[in-house]
Protein backbone atom coordinates (compact mmCIF):
# COMPACT_ATOMS: atom_id res chain seq x y z
CA UNK A 1 0.00 0.00 0.00
CA UNK A 2 2.92 2.70 1.04
CA UNK A 3 4.94 1.47 -2.43
CA UNK A 4 1.55 2.35 -4.65
CA UNK A 5 0.59 5.62 -2.74
CA UNK A 6 4.27 6.46 -3.04
CA UNK A 7 4.58 5.91 -6.90
CA UNK A 8 1.38 7.84 -7.14
CA UNK A 9 2.58 10.85 -5.28
CA UNK A 10 5.31 11.03 -7.64
CA UNK A 11 3.71 10.43 -10.45
CA UNK A 12 1.52 13.46 -9.61
CA UNK A 13 4.48 15.59 -8.92
CA UNK A 14 6.25 14.90 -12.10
CA UNK A 15 2.83 15.48 -13.82
CA UNK A 16 2.87 18.78 -11.84
CA UNK A 17 6.64 20.14 -12.71
CA UNK A 18 6.15 19.44 -16.61
CA UNK A 19 2.58 21.16 -16.46
CA UNK A 20 4.03 24.23 -14.73
CA UNK A 21 7.58 24.27 -16.91
CA UNK A 22 5.93 23.68 -20.03
CA UNK A 23 2.38 26.25 -19.64
CA UNK A 24 2.30 27.18 -16.50
CA UNK A 25 0.13 25.80 -13.35
CA UNK A 26 -3.70 25.11 -13.91
CA UNK A 27 -3.24 26.89 -17.35
CA UNK A 28 -6.38 25.53 -18.59
CA UNK A 29 -8.34 26.73 -15.56
CA UNK A 30 -7.61 30.53 -15.57
CA UNK A 31 -6.52 31.52 -19.22
CA UNK A 32 -10.37 31.88 -20.19
CA UNK A 33 -9.17 34.63 -22.63
CA UNK A 34 -8.67 31.60 -25.30
CA UNK A 35 -5.16 32.33 -24.95
CA UNK A 36 -3.07 29.06 -24.94
CA UNK A 37 0.25 29.63 -27.07
CA UNK A 38 2.79 27.62 -26.14
CA UNK A 39 5.91 29.42 -23.90
CA UNK A 40 9.52 28.56 -23.40
CA UNK A 41 9.01 29.58 -19.58
CA UNK A 42 6.21 29.39 -17.23
CA UNK A 43 4.97 33.03 -18.18
CA UNK A 44 1.79 33.24 -19.57
CA UNK A 45 1.12 37.01 -19.06
CA UNK A 46 3.64 40.18 -19.24
CA UNK A 47 2.57 43.32 -18.47
CA UNK A 48 5.33 46.57 -18.86
CA UNK A 49 4.51 49.46 -16.97
CA UNK A 50 6.63 51.51 -19.19
CA UNK A 51 7.31 54.92 -17.22
CA UNK A 52 9.00 57.92 -17.64
CA UNK A 53 12.24 60.02 -17.37
CA UNK A 54 14.42 58.45 -14.64
CA UNK A 55 18.36 57.69 -13.92
CA UNK A 56 18.91 54.43 -11.87
CA UNK A 57 21.19 56.45 -9.49
CA UNK A 58 18.07 59.00 -9.30
CA UNK A 59 15.94 55.84 -7.67
CA UNK A 60 18.20 53.89 -6.30
CA UNK A 61 21.54 55.61 -5.53
CA UNK A 62 21.74 54.96 -1.79
CA UNK A 63 19.89 51.13 -2.08
CA UNK A 64 19.24 49.81 0.33
CA UNK A 65 19.82 53.01 3.06
CA UNK A 66 17.14 55.68 3.68
CA UNK A 67 17.45 58.76 5.67
CA UNK A 68 14.65 57.75 7.58
CA UNK A 69 13.74 61.42 8.70
CA UNK A 70 10.96 61.93 11.29
CA UNK A 71 7.16 61.84 9.59
CA UNK A 72 8.15 60.71 6.37
CA UNK A 73 7.22 56.70 5.27
CA UNK A 74 10.14 54.38 6.88
CA UNK A 75 12.20 51.92 4.85
CA UNK A 76 14.59 49.25 6.51
CA UNK A 77 16.04 46.53 4.47
CA UNK A 78 15.92 42.54 5.15
CA UNK A 79 18.94 41.24 6.52
CA UNK A 80 21.82 40.03 3.73
CA UNK A 81 19.59 42.37 1.07
CA UNK A 82 22.19 42.57 -1.69
CA UNK A 83 24.08 45.83 -2.74
CA UNK A 84 23.87 47.49 -6.05
CA UNK A 85 25.93 49.99 -8.09
CA UNK A 86 24.98 53.35 -6.60
CA UNK A 87 26.72 56.23 -4.94
CA UNK A 88 29.97 55.50 -2.79
CA UNK A 89 31.01 57.59 -0.01
CA UNK A 90 33.58 59.25 -2.54
CA UNK A 91 30.38 59.84 -4.54
CA UNK A 92 28.92 61.38 -2.51
CA UNK A 93 31.25 63.94 -0.86
CA UNK A 94 33.60 64.19 -3.53
CA UNK A 95 31.71 63.96 -6.90
CA UNK A 96 33.57 64.58 -10.58
CA UNK A 97 30.42 67.13 -10.89
CA UNK A 98 31.38 69.06 -7.95
CA UNK A 99 34.71 69.27 -9.00
CA UNK A 100 34.62 70.20 -12.98
CA UNK A 101 34.34 74.32 -12.98
CA UNK A 102 32.88 74.16 -16.19
CA UNK A 103 29.43 73.37 -14.20
CA UNK A 104 29.53 76.83 -12.42
CA UNK A 105 27.07 77.19 -9.37
CA UNK A 106 25.66 73.89 -10.28
CA UNK A 107 29.09 72.10 -9.52
CA UNK A 108 27.76 70.35 -6.56
CA UNK A 109 27.62 66.32 -4.56
CA UNK A 110 24.57 64.09 -5.10
CA UNK A 111 22.15 65.47 -2.99
CA UNK A 112 18.89 63.66 -1.38
CA UNK A 113 15.41 65.09 -2.24
CA UNK A 114 12.71 64.44 -0.03
CA UNK A 115 8.84 63.97 0.08
CA UNK A 116 8.00 67.06 0.34
CA UNK A 117 10.47 67.91 -2.81
CA UNK A 118 9.11 65.56 -5.23
CA UNK A 119 8.27 68.16 -7.42
CA UNK A 120 11.64 69.32 -9.53
CA UNK A 121 12.57 70.63 -12.39
CA UNK A 122 12.20 68.70 -15.47
CA UNK A 123 15.95 68.05 -17.14
CA UNK A 124 17.25 68.15 -20.38
CA UNK A 125 17.56 64.90 -22.08
CA UNK A 126 17.82 65.39 -25.60
CA UNK A 127 20.14 63.29 -27.61
CA UNK A 128 23.20 65.44 -27.56
CA UNK A 129 23.11 67.36 -24.66
CA UNK A 130 23.56 63.71 -22.70
CA UNK A 131 25.85 62.50 -24.22
CA UNK A 132 28.19 65.92 -23.73
CA UNK A 133 26.65 65.34 -19.87
CA UNK A 134 29.01 62.08 -19.86
CA UNK A 135 32.42 63.95 -21.50
CA UNK A 136 33.83 60.86 -22.57
CA UNK A 137 32.72 58.72 -19.57
CA UNK A 138 34.00 61.17 -17.23
CA UNK A 139 30.50 61.18 -16.05
CA UNK A 140 30.96 65.09 -14.67
CA UNK A 141 29.78 67.69 -16.67
CA UNK A 142 25.43 67.10 -15.74
CA UNK A 143 25.02 70.30 -14.58
CA UNK A 144 26.68 72.31 -17.66
CA UNK A 145 24.53 70.16 -20.14
CA UNK A 146 21.31 68.61 -19.00
CA UNK A 147 20.87 70.15 -15.60
CA UNK A 148 18.03 72.66 -14.86
CA UNK A 149 16.44 74.07 -11.64
CA UNK A 150 13.07 74.56 -10.01
CA UNK A 151 12.21 76.03 -6.77
CA UNK A 152 12.40 73.08 -4.00
CA UNK A 153 11.37 73.28 -0.35
CA UNK A 154 14.46 73.87 1.97
CA UNK A 155 16.77 73.86 -0.88
CA UNK A 156 20.25 76.03 -1.87
CA UNK A 157 20.82 78.28 -4.69
CA UNK A 158 22.46 75.63 -6.22
CA UNK A 159 19.73 73.32 -5.95
CA UNK A 160 17.68 75.23 -7.44
CA UNK A 161 20.07 75.89 -10.43
CA UNK A 162 21.85 73.63 -12.65
CA UNK A 163 22.98 71.19 -9.70
CA UNK A 164 19.42 70.36 -9.21
CA UNK A 165 20.26 67.35 -11.64
CA UNK A 166 22.76 65.94 -9.33
CA UNK A 167 19.36 65.03 -7.12
CA UNK A 168 17.99 61.92 -6.06
CA UNK A 169 15.29 60.09 -3.77
CA UNK A 170 15.63 57.34 -1.36
CA UNK A 171 13.06 54.73 -0.07
CA UNK A 172 11.68 57.57 2.35
CA UNK A 173 10.11 58.49 -1.18
CA UNK A 174 10.21 55.88 -4.30
CA UNK A 175 9.10 53.78 -1.35
CA UNK A 176 6.94 51.51 -3.19
CA UNK A 177 10.27 50.68 -5.79
CA UNK A 178 12.54 50.07 -2.70
CA UNK A 179 9.95 47.50 -1.62
CA UNK A 180 9.03 45.41 -4.53
CA UNK A 181 13.00 45.30 -4.94
CA UNK A 182 13.49 43.66 -1.55
CA UNK A 183 10.94 41.06 -2.69
CA UNK A 184 11.47 40.36 -6.36
CA UNK A 185 14.08 41.44 -8.59
CA UNK A 186 15.61 44.68 -10.14
CA UNK A 187 18.79 44.85 -12.01
CA UNK A 188 21.16 47.55 -11.94
CA UNK A 189 22.67 47.18 -15.34
CA UNK A 190 20.47 48.19 -17.52
CA UNK A 191 19.96 51.25 -20.19
CA UNK A 192 18.28 52.73 -22.66
CA UNK A 193 19.35 51.66 -26.06
CA UNK A 194 20.16 55.05 -27.54
CA UNK A 195 20.58 58.50 -25.83
CA UNK A 196 17.50 60.61 -26.37
CA UNK A 197 14.14 61.40 -24.61
CA UNK A 198 10.91 59.72 -24.69
CA UNK A 199 10.27 59.04 -28.42
CA UNK A 200 13.22 57.31 -29.02
CA UNK A 201 12.89 54.92 -26.04
CA UNK A 202 9.36 54.20 -26.60
CA UNK A 203 10.35 53.67 -30.29
CA UNK A 204 13.05 51.16 -29.15
CA UNK A 205 11.17 49.28 -26.51
CA UNK A 206 8.90 48.08 -29.86
CA UNK A 207 11.14 47.92 -32.18
CA UNK A 208 14.99 48.56 -31.50
CA UNK A 209 15.24 50.98 -34.15
CA UNK A 210 15.02 54.80 -34.18
CA UNK A 211 16.39 54.36 -38.24
CA UNK A 212 13.64 54.29 -41.05
CA UNK A 213 11.34 57.59 -40.85
CA UNK A 214 9.40 57.42 -44.12
CA UNK A 215 7.41 60.66 -43.44
CA UNK A 216 8.43 63.63 -41.59
CA UNK A 217 6.61 67.03 -40.87
CA UNK A 218 8.42 69.80 -39.41
CA UNK A 219 10.99 67.31 -37.83
CA UNK A 220 14.11 69.10 -38.94
CA UNK A 221 15.25 69.62 -35.28
CA UNK A 222 14.60 65.78 -34.57
CA UNK A 223 15.94 64.10 -37.39
CA UNK A 224 19.84 63.44 -38.46
CA UNK A 225 20.37 61.72 -42.04
CA UNK A 226 21.71 58.34 -41.32
CA UNK A 227 24.55 58.52 -44.30
CA UNK A 228 22.54 55.88 -46.15
CA UNK A 229 19.78 58.12 -47.67
CA UNK A 230 17.79 58.01 -44.85
CA UNK A 231 16.72 59.43 -41.70
CA UNK A 232 17.01 58.70 -37.84
CA UNK A 233 15.22 59.68 -35.13
CA UNK A 234 16.96 62.35 -32.19
CA UNK A 235 14.22 63.82 -30.38
CA UNK A 236 10.32 64.06 -29.85
CA UNK A 237 7.68 64.02 -32.50
CA UNK A 238 4.16 63.20 -32.30
CA UNK A 239 2.99 60.50 -34.77
CA UNK A 240 2.01 61.66 -38.31
CA UNK A 241 -1.78 60.64 -38.46
CA UNK A 242 -2.57 60.26 -34.71
CA UNK A 243 -5.93 62.62 -34.38
CA UNK A 244 -4.01 63.86 -31.15
CA UNK A 245 -1.15 65.10 -32.34
CA UNK A 246 0.83 68.68 -32.55
CA UNK A 247 -0.62 70.51 -35.57
CA UNK A 248 2.50 72.37 -35.68
CA UNK A 249 5.08 70.91 -34.20
CA UNK A 250 7.54 67.74 -35.27
CA UNK A 251 5.63 64.75 -36.48
CA UNK A 252 7.29 61.42 -38.07
CA UNK A 253 6.06 58.17 -39.56
CA UNK A 254 8.15 54.71 -38.84
CA UNK A 255 8.93 52.78 -41.05
CA UNK A 256 10.18 48.72 -40.29
CA UNK A 257 8.71 46.42 -38.02
CA UNK A 258 7.59 46.24 -34.31
CA UNK A 259 6.87 43.75 -32.01
CA UNK A 260 3.31 43.72 -32.39
CA UNK A 261 3.94 42.96 -36.03
CA UNK A 262 5.47 39.74 -35.29
CA UNK A 263 3.29 38.64 -32.34
CA UNK A 264 0.63 39.03 -34.99
CA UNK A 265 2.12 36.50 -37.28
CA UNK A 266 1.84 34.11 -34.59
CA UNK A 267 -1.77 34.81 -33.17
CA UNK A 268 -0.56 35.54 -30.06
CA UNK A 269 -2.57 38.87 -27.94
CA UNK A 270 -1.15 41.74 -27.11
CA UNK A 271 -2.05 45.42 -26.45
CA UNK A 272 -0.91 49.30 -25.66
CA UNK A 273 -2.88 50.28 -22.95
CA UNK A 274 -2.31 54.60 -22.35
CA UNK A 275 -3.99 56.93 -20.22
CA UNK A 276 -6.42 58.87 -21.96
CA UNK A 277 -6.53 56.91 -25.42
CA UNK A 278 -10.41 56.89 -25.32
CA UNK A 279 -11.69 60.44 -26.58
CA UNK A 280 -15.59 59.78 -25.46
CA UNK A 281 -14.85 59.76 -21.97
CA UNK A 282 -15.66 62.09 -19.36
CA UNK A 283 -12.93 63.44 -16.77
CA UNK A 284 -14.39 64.97 -13.01
CA UNK A 285 -12.81 68.39 -14.58
CA UNK A 286 -15.30 68.14 -17.76
CA UNK A 287 -12.43 67.47 -19.54
CA UNK A 288 -12.72 65.22 -22.62
CA UNK A 289 -11.43 63.55 -25.75
CA UNK A 290 -7.82 64.68 -26.66
CA UNK A 291 -7.74 67.53 -24.52
CA UNK A 292 -8.85 64.89 -21.10
CA UNK A 293 -6.37 66.21 -18.46
CA UNK A 294 -5.45 65.83 -14.70
CA UNK A 295 -4.62 67.84 -11.88
CA UNK A 296 -1.66 66.74 -10.11
CA UNK A 297 -1.81 67.60 -6.71
CA UNK A 298 1.94 67.38 -5.94
CA UNK A 299 3.23 69.17 -8.60
CA UNK A 300 0.14 71.60 -9.09
CA UNK A 301 0.51 71.00 -12.90
CA UNK A 302 -2.79 70.32 -15.34
CA UNK A 303 -1.46 67.63 -17.63
CA UNK A 304 -3.22 65.65 -20.96
CA UNK A 305 -3.71 62.31 -19.86
CA UNK A 306 -3.20 60.93 -23.32
CA UNK A 307 0.49 62.02 -24.51
CA UNK A 308 0.85 61.07 -28.42
CA UNK A 309 4.93 60.81 -28.52
CA UNK A 310 4.86 58.01 -26.10
CA UNK A 311 2.28 55.44 -28.11
CA UNK A 312 5.20 54.23 -30.20
CA UNK A 313 2.67 51.32 -32.24
CA UNK A 314 1.18 54.91 -33.39
CA UNK A 315 3.83 55.47 -35.64
CA UNK A 316 3.48 52.16 -37.56
CA UNK A 317 1.02 52.04 -40.22
CA UNK A 318 0.52 48.43 -39.36
CA UNK A 319 -0.13 48.73 -35.32
CA UNK A 320 -1.81 52.18 -35.27
CA UNK A 321 -5.42 53.41 -34.52
CA UNK A 322 -4.66 57.12 -35.44
CA UNK A 323 -8.73 58.10 -34.57
CA UNK A 324 -8.54 56.00 -31.27
CA UNK A 325 -12.00 53.73 -32.36
CA UNK A 326 -12.83 51.13 -29.32
CA UNK A 327 -12.52 47.62 -29.75
CA UNK A 328 -16.17 46.42 -30.45
CA UNK A 329 -15.90 44.33 -27.35
CA UNK A 330 -13.86 43.50 -23.77
CA UNK A 331 -14.02 39.94 -25.23
CA UNK A 332 -12.03 41.32 -28.80
CA UNK A 333 -9.36 43.33 -26.45
CA UNK A 334 -6.11 42.23 -27.41
CA UNK A 335 -7.17 39.72 -30.09
CA UNK A 336 -6.65 40.45 -34.31
CA UNK A 337 -9.69 41.57 -36.75
CA UNK A 338 -10.79 44.55 -34.57
CA UNK A 339 -11.15 48.06 -35.03
CA UNK A 340 -9.14 48.82 -32.33
CA UNK A 341 -5.85 47.01 -33.82
CA UNK A 342 -4.38 46.49 -30.24
CA UNK A 343 -4.56 50.47 -28.67
CA UNK A 344 -6.58 50.66 -25.88
CA UNK A 345 -7.17 53.29 -23.28
CA UNK A 346 -5.54 51.96 -19.62
CA UNK A 347 -9.51 51.16 -18.68
CA UNK A 348 -9.61 48.74 -21.14
CA UNK A 349 -6.77 46.69 -19.45
CA UNK A 350 -8.52 46.27 -16.11
CA UNK A 351 -11.97 45.53 -17.94
CA UNK A 352 -10.09 42.84 -20.23
CA UNK A 353 -8.61 41.57 -16.60
CA UNK A 354 -11.78 41.65 -15.13
CA UNK A 355 -13.17 39.41 -18.10
CA UNK A 356 -9.92 36.81 -17.93
CA UNK A 357 -9.18 38.00 -21.24
CA UNK A 358 -6.05 39.31 -20.26
CA UNK A 359 -3.39 39.67 -23.09
CA UNK A 360 -0.41 37.88 -23.26
CA UNK A 361 1.94 41.19 -23.55
CA UNK A 362 0.31 44.35 -22.46
CA UNK A 363 2.28 47.60 -22.43
CA UNK A 364 0.72 49.89 -19.76
CA UNK A 365 0.97 53.79 -20.22
CA UNK A 366 0.23 55.98 -16.88
CA UNK A 367 -1.50 59.29 -17.14
CA UNK A 368 0.25 61.70 -17.87
CA UNK A 369 0.07 63.09 -14.44
CA UNK A 370 1.17 59.73 -13.35
CA UNK A 371 3.73 58.47 -15.53
CA UNK A 372 7.18 60.18 -13.53
CA UNK A 373 8.09 62.49 -15.89
CA UNK A 374 9.78 65.25 -13.78
CA UNK A 375 8.06 68.78 -14.64
CA UNK A 376 4.17 67.71 -14.35
CA UNK A 377 4.79 64.36 -12.54
CA UNK A 378 6.33 63.03 -10.19
CA UNK A 379 7.34 60.18 -7.98
CA UNK A 380 4.40 60.25 -5.54
CA UNK A 381 1.58 60.26 -8.30
CA UNK A 382 3.42 57.63 -10.19
CA UNK A 383 3.77 55.54 -7.19
CA UNK A 384 -0.09 55.51 -7.30
CA UNK A 385 -0.29 54.13 -10.45
CA UNK A 386 2.48 51.45 -10.31
CA UNK A 387 0.59 50.25 -6.97
CA UNK A 388 -2.68 50.49 -8.16
CA UNK A 389 -1.72 48.31 -11.05
CA UNK A 390 0.27 45.70 -8.98
CA UNK A 391 -2.20 45.12 -6.37
CA UNK A 392 -5.24 44.61 -9.00
CA UNK A 393 -2.96 42.14 -10.85
CA UNK A 394 -2.09 40.65 -7.83
CA UNK A 395 -5.76 39.84 -6.79
CA UNK A 396 -6.44 37.61 -9.99
CA UNK A 397 -5.90 33.75 -10.59
CA UNK A 398 -3.68 35.01 -13.93
CA UNK A 399 -1.24 36.00 -10.79
CA UNK A 400 0.74 32.77 -11.44
CA UNK A 401 1.56 32.86 -14.58
CA UNK A 402 2.49 36.67 -14.75
CA UNK A 403 5.63 38.86 -14.69
CA UNK A 404 5.21 42.30 -14.43
CA UNK A 405 8.23 44.36 -15.58
CA UNK A 406 8.98 48.14 -14.56
CA UNK A 407 10.97 50.06 -16.97
CA UNK A 408 11.93 53.27 -18.33
CA UNK A 409 11.80 55.54 -21.42
CA UNK A 410 15.13 57.52 -20.84
CA UNK A 411 16.96 59.27 -17.53
CA UNK A 412 15.25 63.03 -18.17
CA UNK A 413 19.22 64.05 -17.88
CA UNK A 414 19.33 63.20 -14.42
CA UNK A 415 22.75 61.87 -13.22
CA UNK A 416 23.44 58.51 -12.99
CA UNK A 417 27.81 57.73 -12.34
CA UNK A 418 28.04 54.60 -14.62
CA UNK A 419 29.13 55.46 -18.11
CA UNK A 420 27.46 53.01 -20.42
CA UNK A 421 28.73 50.24 -23.09
CA UNK A 422 29.51 51.55 -26.41
CA UNK A 423 27.53 48.97 -28.13
CA UNK A 424 26.99 51.08 -31.23
CA UNK A 425 28.69 54.27 -32.78
CA UNK A 426 27.63 56.84 -34.87
CA UNK A 427 29.28 59.56 -36.28
CA UNK A 428 26.87 62.56 -36.83
CA UNK A 429 26.16 66.12 -36.20
CA UNK A 430 24.36 65.53 -33.29
CA UNK A 431 26.79 63.16 -31.69
CA UNK A 432 29.33 64.28 -28.96
CA UNK A 433 29.84 61.08 -26.49
CA UNK A 434 33.55 60.79 -27.59
CA UNK A 435 34.11 64.08 -29.24
CA UNK A 436 32.36 66.77 -31.37
CA UNK A 437 30.46 64.57 -34.18
CA UNK A 438 31.63 61.44 -32.47
CA UNK A 439 30.32 58.15 -30.78
CA UNK A 440 33.05 55.94 -30.87
CA UNK A 441 31.70 51.93 -30.45
CA UNK A 442 32.41 48.39 -31.27
CA UNK A 443 29.86 48.17 -34.39
CA UNK A 444 27.41 50.40 -35.59
CA UNK A 445 24.32 48.58 -36.66
CA UNK A 446 22.49 48.93 -39.95
CA UNK A 447 19.13 50.41 -40.97
CA UNK A 448 15.57 49.57 -42.19
CA UNK A 449 16.22 50.75 -45.42
CA UNK A 450 20.26 50.56 -45.92
CA UNK A 451 21.09 47.16 -46.99
CA UNK A 452 22.73 46.45 -44.19
CA UNK A 453 25.17 49.02 -44.11
CA UNK A 454 25.46 51.36 -40.75
CA UNK A 455 23.59 54.32 -39.69
CA UNK A 456 23.49 56.87 -37.89
CA UNK A 457 22.49 58.84 -35.20
CA UNK A 458 21.83 55.66 -32.78
CA UNK A 459 24.79 56.09 -30.49
CA UNK A 460 24.32 53.63 -27.74
CA UNK A 461 23.96 52.44 -24.93
CA UNK A 462 22.38 55.37 -23.21
CA UNK A 463 21.78 55.95 -19.90
CA UNK A 464 21.29 53.40 -17.17
CA UNK A 465 17.43 52.98 -16.31
CA UNK A 466 15.81 51.12 -13.40
CA UNK A 467 14.29 47.75 -14.06
CA UNK A 468 12.29 45.44 -12.12
CA UNK A 469 10.64 42.42 -12.41
CA UNK A 470 7.85 41.89 -10.08
CA UNK A 471 6.15 38.19 -10.52
CA UNK A 472 5.94 34.57 -8.29
CA UNK A 473 8.76 33.62 -10.49
CA UNK A 474 11.31 36.20 -9.82
CA UNK A 475 13.90 35.84 -7.21
CA UNK A 476 13.48 36.99 -3.95
CA UNK A 477 15.68 39.97 -3.35
CA UNK A 478 17.65 39.86 -6.07
CA UNK A 479 19.90 42.24 -7.55
CA UNK A 480 20.81 41.44 -11.50
CA UNK A 481 24.05 42.21 -12.58
CA UNK A 482 23.83 41.21 -16.67
CA UNK A 483 24.23 43.61 -19.19
CA UNK A 484 20.93 44.72 -21.05
CA UNK A 485 18.97 47.43 -22.34
CA UNK A 486 15.65 48.80 -23.35
CA UNK A 487 15.23 45.42 -25.81
CA UNK A 488 16.33 43.14 -23.75
CA UNK A 489 12.33 43.35 -22.50
CA UNK A 490 11.46 42.71 -26.45
CA UNK A 491 14.04 39.35 -26.78
CA UNK A 492 12.36 38.25 -23.26
CA UNK A 493 8.87 38.27 -25.56
CA UNK A 494 10.90 37.29 -28.34
CA UNK A 495 11.99 34.51 -26.93
CA UNK A 496 9.11 33.36 -24.51
CA UNK A 497 6.30 33.18 -27.75
CA UNK A 498 7.84 33.62 -30.34
CA UNK A 499 10.80 31.12 -30.33
CA UNK A 500 13.50 33.70 -30.73
CA UNK A 501 12.46 35.38 -33.76
CA UNK A 502 14.12 38.78 -34.04
CA UNK A 503 13.11 41.98 -35.57
CA UNK A 504 15.98 41.99 -38.16
CA UNK A 505 16.67 45.40 -40.16
CA UNK A 506 19.60 47.00 -37.48
CA UNK A 507 17.65 46.13 -34.18
CA UNK A 508 18.60 46.25 -30.84
CA UNK A 509 17.13 42.99 -30.12
CA UNK A 510 19.70 41.33 -32.27
CA UNK A 511 22.94 42.65 -29.52
CA UNK A 512 20.93 42.79 -26.45
CA UNK A 513 21.36 40.75 -23.40
CA UNK A 514 18.49 38.69 -21.60
CA UNK A 515 16.68 39.56 -18.17
CA UNK A 516 15.75 36.23 -17.74
CA UNK A 517 18.21 35.87 -14.98
CA UNK A 518 16.20 38.21 -12.76
CA UNK A 519 13.66 35.04 -12.78
CA UNK A 520 13.30 31.37 -11.22
CA UNK A 521 12.83 29.06 -13.76
CA UNK A 522 13.57 26.05 -11.75
CA UNK A 523 10.94 25.82 -9.22
CA UNK A 524 8.96 23.27 -9.80
CA UNK A 525 5.77 25.47 -9.46
CA UNK A 526 5.64 29.07 -7.66
CA UNK A 527 5.57 30.32 -4.60
CA UNK A 528 2.28 32.61 -4.54
CA UNK A 529 4.34 35.30 -3.48
CA UNK A 530 2.32 38.86 -3.18
CA UNK A 531 3.17 42.18 -2.28
CA UNK A 532 0.78 44.68 -1.29
CA UNK A 533 1.44 48.09 -0.97
CA UNK A 534 -0.57 51.15 -0.25
CA UNK A 535 -0.81 53.38 -3.40
CA UNK A 536 -0.46 56.83 -1.13
CA UNK A 537 2.49 56.37 0.88
CA UNK A 538 4.40 53.10 -0.72
CA UNK A 539 4.47 51.14 2.63
CA UNK A 540 2.91 47.29 3.06
CA UNK A 541 -0.31 46.96 3.48
CA UNK A 542 -1.06 45.28 7.03
CA UNK A 543 -2.52 42.72 5.49
CA UNK A 544 -0.82 40.92 2.73
CA UNK A 545 -0.94 37.51 1.41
Amino acid sequence: MRTRLAVCLAASLLTLSVASSAQGPDSADFHRGGDHARTTTPIKHVVVIFQENVSFDHYFGTYPYAQNMPGEPAFYPAPFTPRVNGFTPQLLSNNPNAANAGNGTGAINPFRLSPAQAATADQDHDYQPEQQAFDNDAMDLFPEYTGSGETLPGATAAEEGNGQVMAYYDGNTVTAMWHYAQHFAMSDNSYGSTFGASTQGAINLISGQTNGISDSIAAGGVEVADGQGGYTLVSDADPTDDVCSTSSGARVHMSGKNIGDLLNAKGITWGFFEGGFDLSTVNANGTTGCKRSTLSTVTQTVKADYIPHHQPFQYYSSTSNPNHVRPTSVAMIGHQGDAANHQYDINDFYAAVEAHNMPAVSFLKAPGYQDGHAGYSDPLDEQAFVTHVINFLQKQPEWRDTAVIIAYDDSDGWYDHQAAPHVNGSQSSQDALTGSGQCNARSTLAGVNSNGQPVQGRCGFGPRLPLLVISPWARQNYVDHALTDQTSITRFIEDNWLNGERLGGGSFDSVSGNINGMFDFYLPFPMNRRLFLSEKTGEPLARNW
